[in-house]
């Protein structure tokens, strides 16, 4: 059985999204990160860098979110990997691209706005991440201008991976953007997605 380590309240809720979508059975261990869990050896073992989340499938180790959620989806043969070369090509670009110009600059954003203690927040680093999200949402909303998905003419784990990064931009106002608030509202507003997301806000 699919063994997922991370708690929904961290990158985790990406592949808990992903499961919900697959409709696959799976044994949950809830830690968050840094949780005094990922300091054991045993977990060392599998993911050195002590982060969440790992998955143990049958004996498979992966980690990182992305990752993980290319392999099941392409393992399970769902349609949310698409078959064409190109629009698989996509769907690792887009995958690729949020994490270089949007997962870190939107945590630290929100961060130091709404979610630090207000002694703790520095706005010299929001500002500064606000231009780069801001640099970024421009360029989803170009890509989604020409095309109402990411990666081919239906969702897809592309989608799926940036959309579940942008899970706090949901409380932005994204007037600005509308093809990029239309299809976040689109993918979050799929049944596995408001699965995760209640895992994820649960107390």
């Amino acid at each position: 059985m699919l063994r997922i380590y991370g708690s929904a309240k961290s990158r985790t809720v990406r592949v808990l999204w992903m499961v919900g979508e697959l409709g696959i059975s799976y044994d949950h261990k809830d830690w968050l990160p840094r949780a005094p869990e990922t300091k054991t050896p045993e977990y060392r073992a599998l993911n050195p860098n002590g982060r969440v989340p790992t998955i143990d499938d049958d004996g498979f180790i992966l980690t990182e979110s992305m990752a993980i959620n290319l392999y099941l989806s392409k393992k399970h043969k769902s349609p949310l990997y698409p078959t064409d070369p190109r629009h698989e090509a996509l769907a690792w670009q887009w995958s690729l691209w949020e994490t270089d110009r949007l997962d870190r600059q939107l945590v630290n954003y929100m961060r130091h706005t709404k979610e630090y203690p207000e002694a703790q927040r520095k706005p010299e680093i929001a500002a500064e991440m606000w231009n780069e999200v801001t640099a970024s949402f421009d360029v989803l909303e170009t890509a989604l201008a020409k095309s109402e998905w990411l990666a081919g003419p239906s969702f897809s784990v592309g989608d799926l991976n940036v959309a579940a990064a942008l899970l706090r931009a949901l409380t932005l106002d994204l007037a600005k953007w509308p093809k990029l608030e239309a299809w976040l509202t689109r993918c979050w507003e799929r049944p596995p997605a408001k699965r995760a997301r209640a895992m994820r806000e649960k107390p």
